[in-house]
Formats: structure tokens, sequence, C-alpha cells
């Protein structure tokens, strides 16, 4: 017969995967009851916002589902009180004290794709806001690393401005309103107008951090928005995270195809796969009649990606809607037709296998 030594009992091979340690040991499972073949109990979270709740709830609710007699488990979830927090056993480390790469055993990340492109101005993070949108309205998790650390702008598209939480072992992401886990150095800023004036290793140690030292938990898709251009940032990426591949935008004029024409050299030189060239800002249609207008030139959308050895992905049009939309922090709200093969392409072309990184 079921009952709550038994439950207990069952619970104890069940380990809170930041902490290592049994849920039971923490003091993490509360108000166990059983009525016959159901069983209800409350699992105490470190924060209500820790990527890994799903996991534990399933892995709290199959151990105990083993027991012989029982049909029915209910587990209802509440944050710990700052109290119960202090005395959770074996807790020490302060935030800011963890080693680098201190939360990487607890991702599983599917796909790892980076955004990039070879100048500034073509429209690179809007495409990677849109990635992620678009693939989180196909079900998929997504988590955006916004590596652009000196002119980061993913929060304010998203209507981030909240510190992240700080977890038991690394940081845990910001959550947009439809569940994309964001990472951006914009969320650790007094102000999110001040400049950040670092030197390249700074910057390369931060995004080492975002990869490393955030609990980006089980993701299908993390999107990595690069800043422009083959300097340090995109270096530093590509050698220290493992990537199923690289996405280039660039924009109508040939100057803009010239330089993400680098960026594939870059990528091809650093082992990295492109999975594909975006045209955005390639036209506009007219609000009026509807015509289709290259304000910016006849799109080179082909041949650009023909010059780069890399398949062209799609073109996307110049809308202001998209501009007031990311303004607001409302890029959640906008709806693109042409973006949703996009996305899928780009999954589909991904490479299976992830980059080797060279160091971490």
């Amino acid at each position: 017969m079921v009952d709550q030594d038994r439950v207990l009992e069952a619970l104890k091979t069940v380990n809170d995967p930041e902490l290592g340690r049994s849920l039971v040991e923490l003091g993490m499972v509360q108000d166990v009851r059983v009525e016959g073949g159901q069983v209800s109990l409350t699992l105490v979270l470190t924060t209500m916002a820790c990527p890994l709740r799903e996991r534990m709830t399933d892995d709290a609710r199959q151990a105990v589902m083993r027991l012989s007699g029982v049909e029915y488990v209910h587990i209802t979830l509440r944050e710990m009180t700052p109290e119960e927090k202090r005395r959770l056993p074996g807790v020490t480390k302060k935030p800011g004290s963890q080693e680098p790469g201190v939360a990487q055993h607890l991702n599983h990340i599917g796909r790892v794709l980076a955004v990039m492109s070879g100048k500034g101005g073509v429209g690179k993070s809007s495409v990677a806001a849109m990635l992620a949108v678009a693939l989180n309205r196909q079900g998929k998790r997504v988590g955006v690393l916004d590596a652009d650390i000196t002119g980061p702008s993913i929060p304010k598209m998203f209507g981030l401005h909240e510190p992240p939480p700080m977890g038991p072992v690394g940081i845990l992401p910001a959550e947009t309103r439809t569940g994309i886990r964001v990472m951006s150095i914009n969320l650790l800023l007094p102000d999110e107008n001040e400049a950040v004036i670092w030197r390249g290793p700074l910057i390369g140690g931060a995004i080492r951090q975002f990869w490393g030292d955030v609990v980006w938990g089980d993701l299908d898709v993390l999107v990595v928005d690069l800043p422009p251009g083959t300097s340090d940032a995109s270096l530093t990426v590509m050698q220290a995270i493992p990537l199923n591949g690289v996405v280039l935008v660039t924009s109508p004029q040939d100057l803009a195809g010239m330089v993400v024409r680098k960026a594939a050299r870059m990528a091809d030189h650093m082992k990295v796969p492109v999975v594909g060239l975006v045209e955005n800002m390639s036209y506009v249609d007219c609000p009026k009649c509807g015509e289709r207008i290259e304000i910016f030139g006849p799109s080179r959308a082909l041949n650009t990606a023909l010059q780069a050895g890399v398949p062209l992905l799609g073109r996307l049009p110049l809308d202001p809607e998209l501009a007031r939309r990311c303004d607001s922090g409302e890029v959640e709200d906008y709806v693109v037709d042409d973006f949703g093969p996009i996305a899928h392409a780009i999954v589909d072309r991904a490479s299976v296998r992830p980059t080797t990184p060279l160091f971490l």
C-alpha cells in the first residue's frame, strides 16, 4: 500500500539538476498526501523562473508513478521563501562567484544557430528576433543569446527591461511573454542606455559566460545574435560555442553584399557551416496600390548567394510595422508570412553535428 514514507523514498532518487542533490534532501518536497491511489505534493523551487522546472516536475511525477498502486500524481509548484533559500544545504555560492561554464552541464540544446552580417544597418538583429519568434510559433523551445555586447538590441525588441534572476548555480535567462529565453548584457546594466566600453577580451569573456554560466535548460534552438563584422565577438562565438550553422543577412546594396561575402569567408575559415543567406529590406509593398517597389535598387540576393557559395533562403520586405513593433517591445506580435518557410529551411539545413569549440 502506498503511504507518505514510500512517496518520499521514491523522490529521494530525483535530484535538482542545478544543485545535484535529492529534492527530498533539499527540502523541496512538501505537503505529501496520499488518498488511495491519488498522490498530491508541493514542489518548492528556488525560483519559479527556473527553466528546469518542467524537467524536475516530470522526473518527480514519474518516480512516484512507478510505485505500485499509484494511479494519479498531482504536483503543485511554489517558490521558496528567502528563509527557505538560506536554509538550502550546501548552497554557498553568491552571484558572481561561479567559474566559467558552471551551468553548462545543465543545458541540453538541440541546435545553435548564429545570425551574422558583414555590416551594420541590414536588420540582422530583427532577423534574429523574427527567427526566434517563428520557431517559437512552430512549437519549439527557443532561446536568444545576444552576443552584440556593445550594441545590444534584443531585449528592447522583446520588451524586456528587468535584470534576469540568479539561480543557485548560474544566471537564469529572462523570459518573454511567449516563453522565449533571452540573455543580453543590457539586462545586466544598471541603466539600459549605459554604454559598454570594453576591449575585445572582456567582450569575449562575457560571450563565453552567456554560453556557459547561463542556465538555458532544455532548448530545441538557441539563436545567437552576432554583432556586425568579423572581429573579436564573432571570432569568440565561432571558437567557443558549438554551432550548427550560421545564417547570413544582407540588403540589396552591392556594398552590403561585398561585406557579407567577407562574413561567409570567415565562417569558411573557421569551419562553421553556412546555412544560407537572407536578403532583408529587399522591397516594400505600396500600401495604396500594392505595387512592389525595390527602393534600394534591384535585388542582388541571388548573385550574392552564388558568389558566397551559399543557398538563398529568401527575401524579406522593408516594413514600417516591424520597426514599430520592435521599438515598442512587441516583436512577438509581428506577423510576416514570408518568414515561416525561411525558419523551416534554416532548421532543416542546419548541420546535425555541431562544430567543436577550440576553447571555452
